[in-house]
């Protein structure tokens, strides 16, 4: 049971209105964020055009600020924005959607000014309002604006869209646009690229920096932003449309060869029932040594879709063998009658051991799990597992540990191996710990057989690296 004076709602309000109004001016005094939050707090308790007001001239005030945001500050800034939503979303909105939805894009066209002066290396200012722009779309039904009305704003916000906070806009309001609102944006995008920026004469050229290919001057970012916008907006409205010649043909012939581009077209184009011109978009794709995991996926949706399983599972086998990957392996095996797949999955095993990289190998084979071939594999191939992995070697050795100690030993000492023998003084504490793992398994150990001891190694390393004292400090 908690304490009566644990600080909780029900325990405050055993204190009375009149002893916390006394109570939150004397802890607000000399805080303005909380002065703020009372203000704006007591403005919604007269009524939504209160609290709009209230809103409205904070959204002014921090649109006129030019002071740069430290990172001490950045916390109380992402909070007093995040208020003033709150307040437009859950005071405001309910009774009077237009003033709401007016309060929104202008909470939204603060978001260029504030990402200026504000370090949003987290990223929780641009979810701020990212976020912001998916509650448009009831904000603008509730208040049952125009589709070409809409359309006007969201073309006006497109062209603000500093930091990519308008990315997902158009999908946002496709619904509330509609088709009349889709095609009136499409008409205004179109007349945008129609009519290209002007250039202005030379002398009045200003220099923003210099790039690749020389100085770079306003008008030329202007026309380039100018550009991206009319791309991307024209491939989110033929998206909305589901006008899938149109997205396909916003990206040029050789963007299509990259592997992500051409899965994005195959997913759309199997989303329209094409799967041939799926299947042919992403054969033509230009595949490097890694092949994405979803450009393997749409492929195997396509053959699915068109009713090809042999083909189907000699491309899950194929994306399996190549990178030892887990996910098309059991589907594969999901796929075969009973027996076939106990047999399959032996000559899977065997291909993992055999695979170049054993680093990879061993990771495959303890996720898997098959941990009586991972040990197999560490006890024949240890020496050619990359200490540096420690992101594999470590979970994979805590996996070997119960059932195959030695095996354990034997992972754990080429990360001790690496990081010092690589001078890894960040990496000490770890090693040290992975000492004292080997130490607490060497009792589980009966027989090292050609493998050093315990003991032995420990004497080893001591001769090996007497100078790296900063490890030997962490050593129990």
């Amino acid at each position: 049971m908690a304490s009566k004076t644990t600080l909780n709602a029900k325990n405050l309000e055993t204190l009375g209105a009149a002893a916390l109004a006394e109570l939150l001016i004397e802890v607000s005094t000399g805080n303005a964020a909380a002065k703020r939050r009372l203000r704006l707090a007591l403005a919604g308790g007269q009524g939504p055009k209160e609290a709009a007001a209230e809103v409205r001239k904070r959204l002014i005030t921090l649109a006129k600020s030019r002071a740069r945001v430290g990172w001490r500050q950045r916390k109380t800034l992402t909070e007093d924005l995040a208020a003033q939503r709150r307040a437009i979303l859950d005071q405001i909105a309910p009774a009077d959607p237009v003033e709401a939805l007016d309060l929104a894009w202008h909470f939204l066209s603060l978001s260029n000014g504030v990402l200026d002066r504000c370090d949003d290396s987290g990223g929780a200012l641009l979810t701020l309002f990212a976020e912001t722009c998916s509650q448009l779309g009831p904000l603008a039904e509730a208040a049952q604006v125009a589709p070409d009305r809409l359309a006007d704003r969201v073309l006006d916000a497109l062209m603000a869209n500093g930091y990519g906070q308008y990315d997902g806009l158009i999908a946002d309001l496709t619904q509330t646009l509609g088709g009349e609102g889709l095609t009136h944006l499409k008409v205004l995008v179109q007349a945008l690229a129609e009519n290209p920026v002007p250039t202005p004469p030379k002398s009045e050229w200003r220099k923003v920096g210099v790039g690749l290919g020389g100085t770079v001057y306003a008008h030329q970012l202007e026309d380039r932003h100018r550009r991206s916008v009319i791309d991307l907006a024209l491939k989110d409205i033929a998206d909305a449309q589901g006008d899938v010649d149109a997205f396909i043909a916003r990206h040029p012939p050789q963007a299509r060869s990259l592997p992500a581009v051409a899965t994005e077209l195959a997913t759309r184009l199997l989303a329209a029932g094409r799967a041939e011109e799926a299947l042919a978009t992403l054969d033509s794709a230009s595949l490097e040594a890694w092949i994405p995991d979803d450009w393997q996926d749409a492929r195997l949706a396509a053959l699915e879709a068109l009713n090809r399983p042999e083909e189907a599972q000699a491309f899950r086998w194929q994306s399996f063998s190549r990178a030892l990957a887990i996910p098309p392996l059991r589907a594969y095996l999901k796929r075969l009658p009973d027996f076939d797949d106990v047999e399959a999955e032996e000559r899977a095993m065997a291909h993992a051991l055999a695979y170049p990289n054993a680093t990879r190998a061993l990771w495959f084979l303890t996720q898997w799990p098959a941990l009586s071939r991972a040990a197999a594999l560490v006890h024949t191939r240890g020496e050619e597992l990359d200490g540096d992995q420690y992101d594999i070697l470590t979970p994979a050795a805590e996996a070997l540990a119960d059932r195959y100690p030695l095996a354990a030993v034997l992972v754990l000492r080429r990360l001790i191996d690496f990081t010092l023998t690589k001078g890894r003084a960040s990496r000490y504490g770890h090693a040290a710990r992975h000492l004292a793992e080997c130490a607490r398994l060497d009792v589980m150990i009966t027989d090292y057989g050609e493998a050093l001891t315990h003991v032995i190694y420990l004497s080893h390393l001591r001769a090996e690296h007497p100078r790296k004292s900063s490890f030997w400090a962490e050593v129990v």
